[in-house]
């Protein structure tokens, strides 16, 4: 059995895996380029996703299962995937510490207006007319309420915010104080004082958010993407700001990434830009390992109940 890293393992995690499974053949690669020379060996391909091309699974002849180290596997080459019959797993579930403190951290620096504040500082002003707000008693909607919605939703509770989520299904979940069908988003949306997506990237959230949901927000509605850039129509959503039909967005995902240096968003006032950062921690990859432990005792016992397999057709 080889196993083949394309990205960077911590060194106390590779021990742990070499004494773990001593029968196994670990070949720990910390870029794409370096484990070339490896694929046409590797059972299993341990990356983020974003690195895999479809002349990667081509050259891995023997490749069985790829595990990816985090939630997200819409870069994945899925219809070469698909032929060759190859297990995909992921690293969900582990997102939900620090997505859901990244997003009451923005929400609070929005309402506290941080942004003018830490450049008062800068500029050594010293002005107590900045606009102070409160998320006491705020309502706020989640789209995409799965693990990670759910704990947000669980933290807002600390600060007695009504929480809306939506789903698919619409089903009720934990912490949610009203829960509906994506296609009652629309008319939901006048009722919330914040909107977060958490949504994957599929065919069916691409664009979900565009000019009549922007249209429909609150003029001093807060707008958070934490989940993929494809959900939002750029154009609209900076249009909206422009004409303030909502106060201001704050983006962790974008389209194209890294953000382009001459994209508008960079300029605003009123967008908080991170670099897809919102579910990166320190214990982040001993959490996704930990996944990856528990499902590779699975396969070598010919167990098919792995952890968070992919669904290719779908996309998740």
């Amino acid at each position: 059995m080889n196993i083949l890293t394309t990205c960077k393992v911590k060194s106390r995690i590779q021990e742990k895996l070499l004494q773990s499974f001593p029968d196994v053949t670990f070949q720990f690669c910390t870029d794409i380029e370096t484990a070339e020379a490896y694929l046409g060996n590797a059972d299993i391909l341990i990356t983020y996703g974003g690195d895999l091309l479809e002349e990667h699974i081509q050259k891995a002849s023997n490749l069985k299962w790829i595990m990816v180290l985090s939630a997200g596997v819409d870069q994945l080459p899925f219809q070469a995937i698909k032929e060759r019959s190859i297990i995909v797993t992921n690293a969900r579930g582990i997102h939900g510490v620090p997505m859901s403190e990244y997003a009451i951290s923005m929400v609070l620096q929005v309402s506290r207006n941080s942004k003018t504040l830490w450049e008062n500082e800068r500029n050594h002003t010293w002005d107590q007319k900045v606009k102070m707000n409160e998320i006491n008693g705020k309502t706020l909607l989640i789209v995409g309420a799965g693990a990670i919605g759910e704990e947000v939703a669980r933290l807002a509770k600390a600060f007695r915010m009504r929480t809306i989520g939506v789903s698919r299904s619409g089903r009720p979940i934990d912490y949610f104080d009203e829960c509906i069908k994506v296609d009652a988003l629309t008319a939901k949306l006048p009722d919330a004082d914040v909107v977060i997506s958490i949504l994957p990237s599929t065919p069916e959230t691409k664009n979900l958010f565009r000019k009549e949901q922007f249209d429909a927000m609150k003029d001093d509605g807060v707008f958070l993407n934490m989940g993929r850039g494809d959900v939002v129509n750029e154009s609209d959503l900076t249009e909206a700001l422009q004409k303030r039909s909502i106060a201001h967005a704050v983006l962790d995902v974008f389209q194209e990434e890294p953000l382009p240096d001459k994209h508008p968003f960079w300029d605003m006032e009123s967008v908080t830009i991170t670099p897809h950062i919102s579910g990166v921690s320190q214990p982040y990859q001993h959490r996704a390992m930990e996944i990856f432990e528990q499902n590779l005792k699975k396969y070598l016992h010919n167990e098919k109940n792995l952890i968070n397999v992919i669904d290719p057709n779908r996309g998740y």
